[in-house]
């Protein structure tokens, strides 16, 4: 199993793989077609009102994982096969926030992670 995380802004490696980037928004700056991704998977980012609740403010980093985590469990048609390709495959998720360690992609690396690991591939 293997999933890392990494900003938008970092020129892309090959050993990123499969390279998916997780928010909402377009991040600033940059433009489409200068971005090497494999998907962009915009329903798996925080809702709206989760991400402005947030605010990138780290005294709320538990909050925002536990409530994170429940918009996710509504959505495993969108995250399961991104899991289970981790499974096999090496996969990135990429974001654009300024904050290396609170962002979605570290909630949704760790949401992965755990699911992987009680549940498996299928």
């Amino acid at each position: 199993m293997s999933i890392s995380v990494k900003r938008v802004y970092e020129p892309a490696a090959k050993a990123d793989g499969y390279r998916v980037l997780i928010d909402r928004l377009w991040p600033r700056g940059l433009k489409k077609e200068a971005v090497p991704l494999d998907l962009w998977a915009k329903e798996l980012a925080p809702s709206t009102a989760l991400r402005q609740w947030f605010g990138h403010d780290p005294a709320l980093w538990d909050g925002f994982r536990h409530r994170y985590a429940s918009e996710l469990d509504a959505l495993a048609e969108y995250w399961q096969p991104l899991a289970e390709r981790a499974a096999r495959h090496h996969v990135t998720l990429l974001f654009g926030a300024h904050d290396e360690e609170h962002n979605n992609a570290v909630a949704l690396k760790a949401y992965l992670d755990n699911w992987l690991h009680t549940h498996g591939p299928r």
